[in-house]
């Protein structure tokens, strides 16, 4: 009745080509001004085929691979009728506590930025009027990985430098991109919520980055203005938000109920809707809906969906990240004869998909078991799950432990549930759930009394602190949540089948306590020094994370020489060229991902101790070596200055090439920067 009647011209949540076209046609055929309804879902890592969670995606380091799956998940939800994804998520997380840091691209803002760059392409594709495209949204506008102790919906506090260099370029580069769609974030920043934040939407958004798309409030937010506590009621509400620039209200009825009354009290004038509704038929009108509302919603044939599921199978194996492989526990051995299974997500379908698998069939997803089966039909591959998720329940765990000490090797699997992760899914304590340690600890007992292997997957949405784990380990990888194909991509890694190539987007901590722990930290005036006391340091612990960003190990054998960088100087128009010898003296193929670094010694304002400015991939045969290269651009050595404006400073630059951002582990080369 309300769509027949104009009131409602967007609807989120409606999956599938019959009910899209259903409602499509109420609002084309009965209400007043017959204009289209603009459909939208969270189709955030897959739609009915999921992919690996956008975290886990991100350690491919594989921008081909991130524009690739967008365009897949864009082309099967447009199938089902929909026009606009709630996604890219765009939000830099530098603390694993924040179960939404599952959704983001990792620690980094540049790589937060190329991340930005390909979903949108994929997404939006060639042209926003194609039936396979959607208008994709970039959210959460801003600073919403930031927010208090790693908790959801609570304050965010920063500095306006953080804010400059970490939190905002990614959703610049969304703009220039060409993004249809911005989300301002639930949170407030400084005791402004980001809804009504005019500074933020109306200068820093649309004025300066020149986004003249439609912002779309986050579910309730602007009623939620209320318990802010900076509107009396949905009016005020309503009246704050328009005047804010935020075009569409997400399920709060603010502008549906409280529009009309903020007209009346003088709120709000005329013009200030109208620019909106301006917005709002514009992307409707880009997205060819006045012309053929129902372009969107044509079947799919099964050649196209076969396809990618293989495409999602590759997805997951290149998003496998291993940790380590002790006595080269992998791959596995070819004269294997038993296997054995062990923990609760070793046959955990339902599991695999992640949070936010909004239209998933999780019927169609493959365990660790099933792949692992399908891939080794001459070995007995048994199966013994010892505890659940989590609760307190230990009757089957001797049941597991003697299963496992037939077998050849255990591959246990642990870590979270699906919905342990993502929205409204925070944690303080970042151990196995439940008795998973308890598991982990008597098969771990059980394995070195018998000389059996122990590779350990973890499925999580996050960083896990389990330094305990690592030191019993034979191998560790971090399975993340792989989407549809998770058992066979599994199967693919330990086999050997594809040698594990991701790395962590975001610093692996010892402990909880270290967070948030990130490679991009400021030197301070007094670093850390092992024979100085007073020093940045801790008492119990190391300050470097257990694993740096950018870890990550593959079945080669890799060693990186010969730094090359030309020209030793140059002026803010030229462009460095790097080059460095990498040899893999291993037995296997590796695909490697070397990274660029920067670090800025001498500056006006104190800058961080490594900055990225680049990655390539490239895959090394055994006993061959590889001269990889790569460029920067001297432009983007520019910085905010001390009143935030940005400058390009003269003097030394060092250059960092190398597999991660464990400074030991790079090489360096010094160049000039001049006028």
């Amino acid at each position: 009745d309300a769509i027949k009647a104009g009131t409602i011209g967007n609807l989120l949540n409606l999956v599938g080509a019959g009910p899209v076209r259903e409602m499509q046609e109420l609002a084309v055929n009965h209400s007043r001004l017959r204009i289209p309804l603009l459909i939208g879902l969270d189709v955030i890592h897959g739609h009915r085929t999921l992919f690996p969670i956008p975290l886990g995606e991100t350690c491919a380091f594989d921008r081909a691979l991130w524009e690739r799956s967008a365009r897949e998940a864009a082309i099967e939800a447009a199938a089902d009728g929909l026009a606009l994804t709630f996604a890219p998520m765009l939000d830099v997380a530098r603390d694993p506590r924040w179960g939404r840091i599952a959704e983001s691209p990792g620690e980094d803002p540049w790589l937060a930025s190329q991340y930005a760059v390909a979903k949108i392409r994929g997404i939006q594709g060639v042209q926003l009027a194609s039936a396979d495209s959607l208008a994709a949204c970039a959210k959460h506008y801003c600073a919403y990985g930031a927010v208090t102790a790693g908790r959801d919906y609570a304050s965010v506090d920063l500095s306006d430098r953080t804010l400059e260099e970490v939190h905002l370029p990614a959703f610049r580069a969304a703009v220039q991109a060409g993004v249809a769609t911005v989300m301002p974030a639930f949170t407030d920043i400084g005791g402004i919520p980001m809804t009504i934040h005019r500074p933020l939407l109306r200068q820093r958004l649309r004025t300066d980055f020149g986004f003249d798309g439609v912002i779309i409030s986050d579910y309730n937010a602007i009623a939620e203005l209320l318990k802010h506590g900076v509107a009396a009621d949905l009016a005020e509400a309503a009246a704050l938000s328009l005047k804010a620039g935020v075009d569409i209200d997400m399920m709060a009825n603010a502008y549906r109920h409280g529009l009309p009354v903020a007209l009346e009290r003088g709120l709000v004038e005329m013009d200030d809707i109208d620019q909106c509704v301006r917005r709002v038929l514009a992307l409707k009108e880009r997205l060819g809906l006045f012309d053929d509302p129902y372009r969107r919603g044509g079947p799919e044939q099964p050649q196209v969906i076969s396809t990618r599921r293989q495409f999602a199978r590759e997805a997951a194996a290149s998003s496998i990240v291993m940790l380590q492989n002790i006595r080269k526990a992998l791959p596995l051995r070819s004269d294997l004869t038993t296997l054995c299974v062990a923990g609760p997500l070793g046959d955990a379908a339902a599991e695999m998909g992640g949070c936010w698998g909004a239209a998933q069939d999780m019927s169609q997803h493959v365990s660790v078991l099933q792949g692992l089966r399908a891939a080794l039909p001459e070995v007995l591959v048994t199966h013994a799950p010892g505890v659940a998720i989590s609760g307190d329940d230990q009757t089957q765990l001797e049941d597991a432990v003697s299963v496992c000490e037939g077998a050849d090797v255990v591959i246990l699997c642990v870590g979270e549930a699906a919905n342990m992760s993502g929205e409204a899914a925070c944690r303080t304590d970042l151990d196995l759930p439940g008795q998973q340690r308890a598991l982990a600890q008597a098969v771990f007992e059980t394995a070195s009394n018998h000389d059996i292997p122990v590779i350990v997957v973890l499925f999580c949405g996050r960083p896990l602190t389990l330094p305990w784990l690592f030191e019993r380990a034979d191998a560790v990888l971090v399975a993340w949540f792989l989407g549809s194909e998770a058992g066979n991509a599994v199967a693919d890694i330990v086999t050997g089948r594809v040698s594990p190539s991701a790395r962590t987007a975001v610093s692996w901590p010892r402990s909880t306590g270290q967070v948030p722990v990130f490679f991009a930290q400021r030197p301070s005036g007094r670093p850390a020094s092992a024979s100085d006391h007073f020093t940045s340091k801790y008492l119990d612990s190391p300050n470097d994370p257990l694993f740096p960003f950018g870890h990550g190990l593959t079945y080669g054998q890799l060693a990186y020489a010969d730094l090359r960088v030309t020209p030793e100087q140059a002026s803010e128009r030229e462009t460095f060229s790097i080059a460095v010898s990498v040899t893999n003296s291993g037995e296997r193929a590796a695909q490697e991902t070397v990274f660029l670094f920067v670090r800025d010694p001498v500056a006006s304002v104190s800058r961080p101790v490594l900055e990225l400015k680049g990655f390539t991939r490239v895959l090394i045969q055994p006993g061959e070596t590889v001269s990889v290269q790569l460029t920067l651009q001297a432009t983007e050595l520019r910085f905010p200055d001390a009143d935030l404006k940005s400058i390009f400073e003269t003097g030394a630059i060092e250059i960092l090439v190398g597999p991660s951002a464990e400074r030991a582990r790079l090489l360096v080369a010094c160049v000039t920067l001049t006028t």
